[in-house]
């Protein structure tokens, strides 16, 4: 993409706010959408809850990206906070994408953010984009986020769903809670460690993000995770290994449920994901490897 006008929510965030200094390093210019007044020519305001957009600051953008949306992992899944997760998610999207379809010259592209809890717990089946989604409250999810963004894809508007997996980074994420139990000599496997991980390192992350912007023939779905999904396992050897750390402490899974609450049920299950449509694009990982993406996180 030619130097171009982007706006991103959730400019913020871990994934955002990389993809934004991405952008931005490469002369685009960059838009952050804030929860409060604009203070500056690069900010517009808006009420993801509220469903209000200062759709005026959206004016000329050639490109909508939403990453914005409550922590999943932040707080135990009460009744009220996973009404916060639903809600940031889905009336965000609805807010942005009705104010982009209003637009007299809309973007080329909106990505929306999602993830690859569409797909529930898929055992050791390994799933791509034409899998349909899975049950409880995170496939639930996933699919009112997507169908959130129709006022943008029925406006004409190419539109794209970014399902990321679980994201390797120190700064945020599971991987940012995970790093100073390991390097404590804390870590280990989590119940019997064969649930599969889908995971994908930053850098790609913020790559395949760019490569949906730039791709015209990317719409719908795109998983943005590494191509080889691993076991928690297998994982926990991985990161032993970087850190040079042992591994020696596995965490049950009555343990992990009485921790985390009803959240422990996606920590246990299995999400073999595989990103289909991203390597028939013509993707290219920097990191595929789990110690690579680790390397590259430290």
């Amino acid at each position: 993409m030619e130097r171009a006008r982007i706006a991103v929510a959730g400019a913020s965030g871990l994934i955002g706010s990389a993809l934004a200094r991405s952008l931005a390093a490469d002369g685009h210019e960059v838009v952050r959408l804030v929860r409060r007044s604009a203070r500056a020519e690069d900010e517009v305001c808006w009420d993801p809850a509220g469903g209000y957009v200062d759709a005026a600051g959206l004016a000329g953008c050639d490109a909508v990206v939403n990453l914005a949306g409550a922590g999943v992992g932040d707080h135990r899944w009460t009744r009220e906070y996973k009404k916060a997760i639903r809600d940031s998610r889905v009336l965000g999207t609805a807010a942005l994408a009705e104010a982009v379809a209003a637009l007299d010259t809309p973007p080329r592209v909106f990505v929306g953010g999602s993830a690859i809890g569409y797909y529930g717990d898929t055992g050791e089946r390994a799933v791509d984009e034409d899998a349909p989604p899975g049950e409880g409250f995170l496939p639930e999810l996933c699919v009112e986020w997507e169908r959130a963004a129709a006022p943008a894809r029925d406006a004409g508007v190419r539109t794209v769903f970014a399902r990321t997996g679980l994201v390797v980074a120190r700064e945020g994420g599971a991987w940012g809670r995970l790093f100073p139990l390991f390097k404590a000599g804390l870590g280990g496997r989590m119940g019997d460690g064969r649930q599969f991980w889908s995971f994908i390192a930053l850098h790609d992350e913020v790559a395949a993000l760019r490569h949906l912007l730039d791709t015209e023939s990317l719409s719908g779905p795109v998983n943005l995770t590494a191509p080889q999904p691993l076991t928690n396992r297998e994982i926990t050897a991985a990161m032993g290994r970087v850190l040079r750390r042992p591994t020696p402490f596995p965490v049950p899974a009555p343990v992990l449920r009485a921790v985390l609450g009803e959240m422990a049920g996606d920590v246990l299950g299995s999400a073999r994901v595989v990103p289909k449509r991203l390597l028939e694009s013509g993707f290219s990982f920097a990191f595929p490897g789990i110690e690579d993406a680790v390397r590259a996180a430290l």
